[in-house]
C-alpha cells in the first residue's frame, strides 16, 4: 500500500471519529436515564410526550407547504430565466443566495414590522395569517437550496428542443411545463424538497419569534429544562436529517424523468394526425 494511499485512509478515518465519537456520546448518554442500566426511557417520554407529536406535525405540515409554495415559485421562474432570460441569470442566483447571507433574525423582524396587527397587510392579527407568514419565511429560507438543486436538473436537459417540439405539436407554455419540463426535473425537485424538510424541521429563529408552536422551539425548551430527553431529541433530529440525506442520494442518483406523460404523448399524436 502506497503512503499517500495510507494517509488518505487515516484522515478519513479521523474524520469519521470527530463527527461520530460525539454523535454516540450523546446516543450513549441518552440510554443512561435510569441509572445503574441502559434502557430506551428518555425515548419512551419523549415519545409519549404530546408537545412531541404536535410540534412535529406541525412543522411536517409546514414543510410540506413550504415545500409545494417553493417548488410552484421556482421551477417556473428557473425555467423562464433559463429559456428566455439568459442574460438576467446572475441576478436571479444573486437573490436566491441573499438567504444564506441575511440572518433569518432579521428577516423575522422585517416581517413583524410590515404585516403586524396594525398594518395595511395584518397577517399577525390572526393565526392562520402567522402560519401562512411563517411558511413565507421558510420559503425564503429554502429558496438557496430549491433554487439551485431545480436549476442543476434543467440544466442536464435540453429544455430549449423540448420546448420547441411541444410548441411545434401545439402544446400551450403551460402545458409544457407540467407535461414536459417538470416530469424531467422531477428528481432534483425532490432532491430540493429534502433539504427544504431538514431545514423546516430544525428551524427556531421564525417559529420562535413569530410564536408558533414548532419542533424547532420545542427541542430548545425541553433542551433547557431536561438532561437526558434532549440527547434523545437530537439524535432523533439527527436520524430525520439523515433520512433525508438517503433520500436525496437515492432520487439525486437517477436519471431525469420521462419527458412526457403517457396522457400528453396521446394528445399530441392526436393533434399531430392529419
Amino acid at each position: 500500500m502506497k503512503p499517500p494511499r495510507i494517509a488518505s485512509i487515516v484522515i478519513v478515518a479521523l474524520a469519521a471519529l470527530y463527527f461520530l465519537l460525539p454523535l454516540w456520546a450523546t446516543f450513549h448518554f441518552s440510554l443512561t436515564m435510569v441509572r445503574g442500566t441502559w434502557s430506551f426511557e428518555a425515548y419512551r417520554v419523549v415519545f409519549a410526550d404530546q408537545r412531541f407529536t404536535d410540534t412535529f406535525l406541525f412543522s411536517t405540515v409546514a414543510a410540506l407547504a413550504t415545500i409545494l409554495l417553493g417548488a410552484g415559485l421556482v421551477v417556473p421562474t428557473a425555467y423562464w430565466v433559463r429559456l428566455k432570460l439568459p442574460r438576467l441569470r446572475p441576478l436571479v442566483e444573486f437573490i436566491t443566495l441573499l438567504p444564506l447571507v441575511i440572518p433569518p433574525i432579521v428577516l423575522v423582524f422585517g416581517y413583524l414590522r410590515l404585516y403586524n396587527s396594525s398594518s395595511w397587510l395584518p397577517f399577525t392579527a390572526t393565526v392562520s395569517g402567522t402560519n401562512l407568514l411563517l411558511v413565507f419565511g421558510y420559503t425564503v429560507l429554502a429558496l438557496p437550496y430549491m433554487y439551485r438543486a431545480v436549476d442543476t436538473g434543467l440544466q442536464a436537459i435540453d429544455i430549449r428542443t423540448l420546448t420547441e417540439a411541444a410548441e411545434s405539436l401545439g402544446a400551450r407554455r403551460g402545458a409544457i411545463l407540467w407535461n414536459v419540463i417538470l416530469p424531467n426535473v422531477r428528481p432534483a425537485i425532490l432532491s430540493g424538497a429534502f433539504l427544504t424538510f431538514a431545514i423546516v424541521i430544525g428551524e427556531f429563529v421564525l417559529a420562535s419569534l413569530l410564536n408558533r408552536p414548532a419542533f424547532g422551539p420545542y427541542l430548545q425548551n425541553v433542551g433547557a429544562n431536561r438532561a437526558y430527553e434532549p440527547a434523545a431529541l437530537a439524535v432523533i433530529s439527527f436520524l430525520v436529517t439523515w433520512a433525508c440525506m438517503v433520500l436525496l442520494q437515492v432520487v439525486g442518483g437517477r436519471g431525469p424523468g420521462r419527458p412526457r406523460s403517457r396522457l400528453f404523448s396521446l394528445s399530441l399524436r392526436k393533434r399531430a394526425t392529419p
